[in-house]
Order: structure tokens, then sequence, then C-alpha cells
């Protein structure tokens, strides 16, 4: 373990150094003296861009579009395929998407929109909160919560398993099809030293193969809403997932469970517009957790929802407030626990499990009644 750690040491330090040196630069892992480099032009660029259109993209290795490319030059291959990895990575048309070690490209403008742009549902709304007021059954609850908004504390976290994890969906990842990128969650997909996109496959359950990507910059993997879609999934649905069999590749799965129909919290959008909850019996494919459960049928009508809010977001109480006095109504004691509200919430509005806790455990208009469980105080 010594000796891991002073060699990360003395690879920081050689990167330091190799950075300050401005004649050098860097593809991945490897660096070249920039002066030395073949220079590909415009023409050649333009050449690589029409044969990464007829794959739809890419991803595809230097080597391929070498292939493409006529090249007049008696320089050694690996100088070849450095200059050429540089001068498309100084090109904005061209995004290298490959995971660490590999280099591979892709067309900026035919990658997805939300692997390029976060989506509305994944942009938090304003908050300013205190973590400082969180109770310890707070810290622990949020810790237990699959969200990237969450701030790691190893105090409370679960012990990591490098076989399996399961994670609970809520609805933002669920509508969008995707996955947060946890400390959790991280081990199991691919990363990158510079890229910010990974393009990378996952294995579902009935070995399908999807193509997904990791958008590192915003924390979360993109590219599975078909999948949630066949196995008809909901937020609070349960996902395993492993490593694949191959390098680079994340085997995917519901948490099984026969189907049948339940009582299950659903998400209704009244004729004035506004949010109702009731319980109704759904058809149910996968294990859920039951804090987390919450169905919806009218997807459609909750977007222009969020549309609406995008623009002038609601204050963080206001929508506690509402919806705290719909889910109590389908609670025979009124009360509301903590980590529903959360859940609850996030199908109208992106907010952090902290800031939700925080106003849970500083208003008086919210009385706690035990076990994370809150009403409602009289004069709100």
């Amino acid at each position: 373990q010594k000796n891991t750690m002073e060699e990360e040491k003395l690879e920081e330090k050689l990167e330091e150094k190799l950075e300050e040196n401005a004649d050098l630069v860097r593809i991945g892992a490897d660096w070249f003296p920039k002066s030395l480099l073949i220079d590909f032009n415009v023409g050649h660029l333009n050449l690589a861009e029409a044969v990464l259109d007829m794959h739809q993209g890419g991803p595809l290795a230097v080597d391929t579009l070498l292939k493409e490319i006529d090249v007049e030059t008696d320089d050694p291959p690996e100088l070849i395929r450095f200059s050429l990895n540089h001068a498309l990575n100084e090109d904005p048309r061209f995004d290298e998407v490959g995971p660490s070690g590999v280099v591979q490209w892709f067309l900026n403008r035919l990658e997805p929109e939300f692997v390029r742009e976060k989506p509305i549902q994944l942009i938090p709304a304003p908050a300013d909160y205190d973590r400082s007021v969180m109770t310890e059954e707070m810290l622990k609850a949020e810790q237990m919560i699959d969200d990237e908004l969450i701030e790691p504390n190893l105090k409370y976290q679960p012990k990591l398993s490098n076989k399996e994890v399961s994670i609970v969906l809520n609805y933002p990842h669920w509508r969008i099809g995707s996955i947060p990128l946890t400390p959790e969650t991280r081990q199991f997909f691919p990363t990158a030293l510079e890229s910010p996109r990974v393009k990378f496959k996952v294995i579902a359950q009935r070995g399908q193969e999807i193509s997904a990507w990791v958008v590192r910059p915003y924390n979360y993997v993109y590219g599975l809403k078909d999948f949630y879609d066949e196995f008809e999934l909901m937020p609070g649905s349960i996902l395993t997932i492993s490593h694949g069999k191959n390098p680079g590749e994340v085997l995917i799965q519901p948490k099984k469970k026969r189907s049948n129909r339940e009582w299950i919290r659903t998400l209704l959008i009244g004729a004035d517009g506004g949010v109702v909850f009731a319980m109704l019996k759904q058809t149910i494919t996968a294990d859920y957790n039951e804090r987390m459960a919450i169905a919806v049928p009218s997807t459609n009508v909750l977007d222009d929802l969020w549309e609406k809010r995008s623009n002038h977001p609601r204050p963080l109480k206001n929508v506690m407030v509402t919806t705290m006095r719909e889910l109590a109504k389908i609670n025979p004691q009124g009360h509301v626990h903590a980590v529903e509200l959360y859940a609850a919430v996030n199908c109208m509005q992106r907010f952090p499990p902290a800031a939700i806790f925080s106003m849970l455990a500083s208003d008086p208009d919210f009385t706690a009644v035990g076990d994370l469980y809150f009403r409602l105080s009289k004069n709100s």
C-alpha cells in the first residue's frame, strides 16, 4: 500500500512538471513534443468528420480513421496516430469518448442531447439550506439515497462492494433514462483521464446490448430510457449493477419480482393542473423501495410542469408544504416520512435530500413525530 501511495504521488508530480512544459501535448496518458507533430489540415479533418458521419457519429479508433485519410508521410505510425489524435482533440467537432487507455472519437453534433446538456429534470432548483441542522437519523438516511446531489459522508455511507450494488431510481433519473454516479455506482462504470464523456456498453437482463454514456461533468450515466420502458420500471424500482464479462461492459438488471398488481402511491395531475397523490393498483414487474415508489401515468403532462417550473421555480418550502398535504391524505395517521417527501418533491422539482431534510429539521411549520416521520404544524 505504501508503494502504491508513493507511486501515485510521483505520478502527480511528474504530470505537474509535464503540464508546465508548453512544448508538450497530451492525449490520454501519452505525451509528445508539439514541435515534432505532423500537420493535419482542414481537409484531413473534414474527411475524418465524413467518415464518422457514415458510422452514426462513432466511436471510431484513430487507426480506422487513418485508413480513410490519405497521409503522405514516412513518419513512424505512432507519431502519425498521436498527431491525428492531437488535431482531432483541438477541433470542437470531435469528442474523445474512450475509457482510460483507449482513444476513440465521436462527432459532437451526433451525441445525444442529454449527453451534451443536462436535462431540466436533473438541474437542482435554487435552495439555501444548512446541513448542520440535520439529525443523525437524517444524515444516515441521506447516505442511503442514490442521488448524485448527495455529499458523501464516510461515517454514514453503506459498505461499498466491488461485486454488485443495488440502487433505487428517483423520478428525474427514471424519466431521463439515467443512473446517478455516486461513490457506490462510480466504480462499475468506465472512466477516463480527460474525456468528459465516455461511451460504453451495457448488457441488460436478457442479454441485449445497450449503447450508453458516462457523462462525467454532470455525474450521471445516460442512455437507459428504452431499457426502463421495456421492463416497465417506475420511480422507486431497484436496479442491480455489476461488472460484465468483458472489460468496459456493465451488467444492469432490475431486481426480480413476480409480476402482479399492488397498491402504489400514484401521482396524478388534476383538472386545475395541480398535483394529486392517490393509492391506486399498478402492475409491478420489478422489486421496489416502498418509500421511493411512485407511479406516474401522465409523464407528458408532468413534463409541461417541469418546463414551467424550470423558468419560474417555486420555493422549496412551498413545494414541500403542498406535497405533504397531498401525501398526508393517503396516510391514515396523516404523517409523512422524510424519504417519501424527498421522492415526491423530486417528481416536480429537483432538490437534494439535504435541502428537504434541513427544512424539516429547522422550520417550525414541520413537526417531527419520530422515526423520520413528520406532519404539518397546525398553523401551517
